[in-house]
């Protein structure tokens, strides 16, 4: 691929609403991938800021930014893949509103072809889910918040 097109490629996929993109050609890989929204969120008090997942083809409305959640936040303890549920036909191990236990799995975090459950640190209710399924998340990124 020729830088120009290069150029244009990256341009292409900046102004669009794709979150993520990959593209292969006679061995060479690229991907390409846009941050998410950061929002904040108060924790006993605290201010906060948090990933959102926007919705895709939904523009944030000023609802959506204004909102805000109180609560312990869950966070991931590795980096991966999340997972709501145990398998793709399964029920999402909790929905927003379930009551959970400490020590009740909230999902699952695939790193290195090991699946690692993540367990709440609270007893309380799902205020807020911060992770969609298959989500690519980073090391003590908010997961859920449970208040």
């Amino acid at each position: 691929m020729e830088f120009e097109q290069l150029i244009t490629l990256i341009t292409a996929v900046s102004d669009s609403e794709l979150t993520r993109f990959s593209y292969e050609e006679n061995g060479t890989v690229i991907q390409m991938r846009k941050e998410k929204e950061e929002k904040l969120v108060t924790v006993n008090g605290v201010p906060q800021e948090v990933q959102v997942v926007m919705e895709q083809n939904a523009a944030p409305t000023a609802e959506k930014e204004a909102d805000k959640v109180a609560g312990n936040v869950v966070t991931s303890p590795l980096v991966g893949t999340f997972y709501a549920s145990s398998s793709p036909d399964a029920e999402p191990f909790i929905k927003v509103g379930d009551s959970v236990k400490k020590g009740q799995v909230l999902g699952i975090v695939e790193a290195m072809k090991l699946m690692n459950e993540i367990e709440s640190d609270y007893d309380g209710t799902v205020k807020k889910i911060l992770v969609s399924n298959e989500d690519v998340i980073e090391y003590g990124q908010p997961m859920f918040v449970i208040g």
